[in-house]
C-alpha cells in the first residue's frame, strides 16, 4: 500500500466516523419544505442514487462524503420561532435611509431595502430599519472535502478541508450546481446551530487543515464566515473562500485581512455573458481580483466554459492578458468543463478539446499554473515546475499520486513553486 493509500484509508475512516456521530449536531430544525431536496449533500437533485455511486466509484470521491445526516423533524411552531433567533444578528455593511430603509453596501448590488424586507440574496433582512442575517451559524450542508474539490490545487495539496454553506446568494447562475440552497431562502432548507467555535472545533476534530466557505455564495454568509475564520485561526485551522468575487472593496479588504485564500469563479471575459448568464456584472469582479492582489491574499481563479457562450479565442486570449497584466504569472487558472444543467441544459458538456485549446492559450501568453478541470485522468490536472517543467503534483480527479514539493521548492530544479504548502 502506497503513502497516499494508506493515508486516503485514513481519511475515508474520519468521514465515516463524523458520519455516524453527526446526529449530536443536530438540534431544532425547521419544518422540510414540501419537494425540497435534502441540502445535506450539494449534489442533491443533481444525480440519482445509481448515478451518484457510479460517480464516486468512477471519480473517488469517499472523502467527499456528506457528514450532516440532518433527520426530517417537524418542531412545534413555537420551538421554530425560538430556533430561528438563533441565527439572526445584525448585518454588516449597510446604511440607514430615511424613513426605515437602508442601503447594503456589501456587494456591488447595493439594494435599497424598505422595512421587512429582503435583499436581493434572500438571506438579509431590514427589520424597523436595522438589517439583519438571517443565516449566521445555520449552515444548511456541511462535508469533508478533498481541498482539490474546490478546487485549490496551490493550498495544502492532498489535505481535507471543512466545508459549510448557507443558502443564499447575491447572482443566479443559469448553470449552478447547487440552486438548490443557493437560490433558496433560509427557511427553505433544513439547517443546523453551528456556532463559529463549533465549525473550528470540528475541523480539528476530524483532521481538517481548513474551514471552506463554499457550495453557495459565501459573501451573502459575510458575518458568519468572518467569525469562522478567527475561531479557525485560534486552533490553526486556515479559512479558504470559494467565491464569484461579486463583492463590495470596503469589506474585501477586511475579508483579505480574515481569510487565508480566496477561490473566484470568473465566470466570463464578457459584460454581456454576466448580464444574461449570471445576472451580475463582470467589472466588480475583476476588480475584486486586483483588490486580493494588492492586498497579498492567495488567489486562484475557476473558469467554467461553456460551449458557445464564452469560448472564443478572442475572449479566452483576453482573459489570459488581462490576468497577465493585474495579477501576473502566478495566479493558477483552472479551465473547467460544463455538464448542462439547472436553466442551462440545452448545451452540450465542453468538448475537453476546448480545454485544451483554453489551457494552450493561456500558456502561450505566459501564465506558469493552467489547469483542465472536470476531466479526471488528464494531464492537465498535474502540476508542472514553470523553471524545468517536471511534474511536481500529479492528480486524478481529487487524488494525489505524488508531491515533488518541498518547502516551498521543486524537488528537481529548486524553483520556487507559488501557494500555501
Amino acid at each position: 500500500m502506497s503513502v497516499y493509500d494508506d493515508q486516503k484509508k485514513k481519511d475515508d475512516s474520519r468521514v465515516r466516523r463524523l458520519t455516524r456521530e453527526s446526529r449530536d449536531l443536530v438540534d431544532v430544525l425547521p419544518p422540510r419544505v414540501p419537494g425540497n431536496l435534502d441540502a445535506a449533500a450539494p449534489w442533491a437533485g443533481m444525480l440519482d442514487r445509481r448515478s451518484f455511486l457510479k460517480s464516486t466509484a468512477l471519480f473517488g470521491l469517499a472523502a467527499a462524503c456528506p457528514l450532516g445526516v440532518i433527520e426530517a423533524t417537524n418542531p412545534s411552531p413555537a420551538a421554530a420561532s425560538e430556533g430561528e433567533e438563533r441565527f439572526i444578528s445584525e448585518a454588516l455593511y449597510y446604511e440607514k435611509l430615511p424613513h426605515k430603509k437602508i442601503r447594503c453596501t456589501l456587494c456591488p448590488r447595493e439594494c435599497v431595502i424598505d422595512d421587512a424586507e429582503r435583499g436581493y440574496c434572500g438571506v438579509r433582512e431590514n427589520r424597523d430599519g436595522t438589517y439583519y442575517t438571517l443565516v449566521h451559524s445555520r449552515p444548511c450542508t456541511y462535508h469533508a472535502d478533498p481541498i482539490e474539490k474546490k478546487p485549490f490545487f496551490h493550498v495544502l495539496p492532498g489535505t481535507l478541508s471543512f466545508s459549510i454553506a448557507t443558502a443564499g446568494c447575491n447572482v443566479n447562475c443559469k448553470f449552478c450546481q447547487n440552486w438548490e440552497i443557493s437560490q433558496t431562502r433560509p427557511e427553505q432548507v433544513r439547517s443546523i446551530y453551528m456556532p463559529p467555535k463549533k465549525v473550528a472545533s470540528l475541523a480539528r476534530k476530524y483532521e481538517c487543515h481548513s474551514i471552506a466557505y463554499t457550495y453557495s455564495e459565501p459573501i451573502v454568509f459575510y458575518e458568519y464566515m468572518l467569525d469562522s475564520a478567527e475561531a479557525g485561526h485560534e486552533v490553526d485551522v486556515l479559512s479558504v473562500v470559494v467565491t464569484g468575487g461579486y463583492i463590495s472593496k470596503d469589506p474585501l479588504k477586511e475579508l483579505c485581512g480574515k481569510v487565508d485564500a480566496i477561490k473566484v469563479d470568473l465566470k466570463s471575459y464578457s459584460e454581456q455573458y454576466y448580464r444574461d448568464v449570471v445576472s451580475g456584472e463582470l467589472q466588480p469582479v475583476l476588480d475584486g481580483l486586483v483588490t486580493m492582489r494588492e492586498e497579498g491574499m492567495w488567489t486562484e481563479i475557476v473558469y467554467l466554459v461553456v460551449p458557445t457562450l464564452n469560448d472564443s479565442d478572442e475572449e479566452l486570449a483576453g482573459l489570459a492578458r488581462w490576468i497577465m497584466s493585474y495579477l501576473g504569472p502566478d495566479v493558477p487558472v483552472h479551465f473547467t468543463r460544463f455538464h448542462p444543467q439547472y436553466l442551462l441544459k440545452n448545451l452540450p458538456p465542453t468538448p475537453v478539446e476546448t480545454l485544451e485549446r483554453a489551457k494552450a492559450i493561456a500558456d502561450a501568453e505566459g501564465i506558469h499554473y493552467v489547469y483542465v478541470g472536470n476531466v479526471p485522468g488528464h494531464p492537465g490536472e498535474d502540476t508542472y515546475c514553470p523553471g524545468c517543467g517536471r511534474v511536481v503534483i500529479e492528480r486524478v480527479g481529487y487524488r494525489i499520486n505524488e508531491i515533488h514539493i518541498k518547502d516551498g521548492l521543486c524537488d528537481f530544479c529548486r524553483r520556487q513553486i507559488a501557494g500555501i504548502w
